[in-house]
């Protein structure tokens, strides 16, 4: 069955830096776009960057735009998050997600963004 492990989550100071994994199990990840969601306490879960099957093409939220950068190795089946100049606003938990004949969803890893 389609498997998607986060992790790489934790508590970070403003301005530091932390990288995502999410290993992908169960389905050809090759030819999938993949995408990383967050959803802040109280608020709904949005878009923060999406990645074509091959890499070649990524989308990002006006917010991440310039300090996130999302990759993927197809080889190991692991789509990545690299989040760099934290803000307190991306405190969040974190989500990878791929869109087959339904959207599946990992379980999520939190972001903590404090001094």
């Amino acid at each position: 069955q389609v498997q998607l492990v986060e992790s790489g989550g934790g508590l970070v100071q403003p301005g530091g830096s932390l990288r995502l994994s999410c290993a992908a199990s169960g389905f050809t990840f090759s030819i999938y776009g993949m995408s990383w969601y967050r959803q802040a306490p109280g608020k709904e879960r949005e878009l923060v960057a999406r990645i074509t099957s091959d890499g070649d093409r990524t989308n990002y939220a006006d917010s991440v735009k310039g300090r996130f950068t999302i990759s993927r190795d197809n080889a190991k089946k692991t789509v990545y998050l690299q989040m760099n100049s934290l803000k307190p606003e991306d405190t969040a938990v974190y989500y990878c997600s791929a869109k087959l004949r339904i959207t599946y969803w990992g379980q999520g890893t939190q972001v903590t963004v404090s001094s």
